[in-house]
């Protein structure tokens, strides 16, 4: 796993990690990554900290050998699910995230990096 974290004044304003393993079902690679999490404090949403995290995570799958990067994203965030779309992200399918004991449909979103390494 890679963590890549982004400040400001010396605080926390966002982070992301990658992870390399098993994708989640109907995600087609043979070296997929996972964001497994990406978080940028509401304040400074706009401001391009999401980008750089995007940007990072993705240079660290292809420099990882990674050929698809997916992620899972809670189907009630429309704010996400642009961003991802924005960032070159489709659909691939969907997965339960357990919230505590609330079970949570994520979609699946996957990309195609053999064009980001080109």
């Amino acid at each position: 796993m890679a963590t890549f974290v982004c400040e400001r004044d010396r605080a926390l304003v966002g982070y992301g990690q990658l992870r390399w393993h098993a994708p989640a079902a109907g995600v087609h690679g043979a070296q997929p990554a996972e964001i497994q999490r990406l978080y940028v404090d509401q304040r400074f949403h706009g401001t391009g900290v999401a980008q750089a995290l995007m940007s990072a995570l993705q240079d660290a799958a292809v420099t990882g050998a990674a050929d698809v990067l997916w992620l899972g994203v809670w189907e009630h965030n429309p704010r996400a699910i642009a961003f991802y779309t924005k960032a070159g992200f489709t659909p691939a399918g969907e997965q339960v995230f357990v919230l505590g004991r609330d079970p949570q449909r994520d979609l699946v979103l996957s990309k195609n990096l053999y064009h980001a390494a080109a």
